[in-house]
């Protein structure tokens, strides 16, 4: 009778059965002491990961950074905002220089004149022989809170604005309105045969005021005071 043999003592008659090929014998993996015998060791640097050698598959490689995007100088930059400027700037120059873009757009100011005398809120005048240059550029007759208004808006020839208001709202509602509430006489000046009043009016403007018993006629705007005194004299 053999003696007995040690549990992990390997067979020395390795034979196989009959009809399969002989099995090398493979040698234990070393477990080094205090670890358990299931952590298998880290993976070599560069070594195949064991699921991608059971699935024949490998991970995909890191995306590559375009250099050319960090390297991107200011000058590059703006190059590119030109090349978005020029057709802009081809297209302003069109609309100006072609279809009039910086010219204001003229209106009739009949119909607003003929409302405002259907109405009969007030009698109404109109600027007669303005000259060359002027242009009517706003006209509006409403209703409003304390009766009605015509607005008559224009360029001057020096291409600065001025209006022609007139209304029967009472004037110590219209004038701050128009004037804003710091709006103060300054004197008297007579044009046309009539005796007007001069106020000051927003930060840049200035305006003539009839008071009549009927109605307020204002001439205000930016204009220079030369054009608004014109304005004034030619109405009828």
């Amino acid at each position: 009778m053999e003696p007995a043999q040690p549990a992990d003592r390997v067979p020395a008659d390795q034979t196989p059965p009959d009809g399969q090929p002989p099995v090398a014998p493979t040698p234990a993996a070393a477990v080094p002491e205090g670890e358990p015998a299931l952590v298998e060791p880290p993976a070599a640097p560069g070594a195949t990961p064991a699921g991608a050698a059971e699935t024949g598959e490998l991970p995909a490689p890191p995306p590559a950074v375009d250099a050319r995007k960090s390297e991107r100088s200011p000058k590059d930059m703006a190059l590119s905002l030109l090349v978005l400027l020029i057709p802009i700037a081809l297209l302003l120059a069109f609309y100006r220089g072609f279809l009039g873009g910086d010219q204001a757009v003229m209106v009739d100011p009949a119909p607003a004149v003929e409302s405002a005398r259907a109405a009969n809120a007030f009698p109404v005048s109109e600027p007669v022989e303005l000259g060359d240059g002027w242009r009517t550029v706003n006209a509006t007759f409403q209703n409003v809170e304390g009766g009605a208004s015509l607005r008559l808006g224009y360029l001057t020839p020096e291409g600065r604005g001025a209006q022609l208001v007139q209304s029967n709202v009472p004037p110590e509602r219209l004038l701050p309105a128009e004037l804003t509430a710091e709006g103060q006489p300054q004197g008297q000046t007579d044009l046309g045969g009539r005796t007007w009043q001069r106020y000051t009016a927003r930060a840049n403007e200035q305006a003539l005021v009839l008071l009549e018993p009927n109605r307020t006629v204002i001439v205000v705007g930016d204009a220079r005071d030369n054009e608004l005194r014109h304005l004034a004299g030619t109405i009828r």
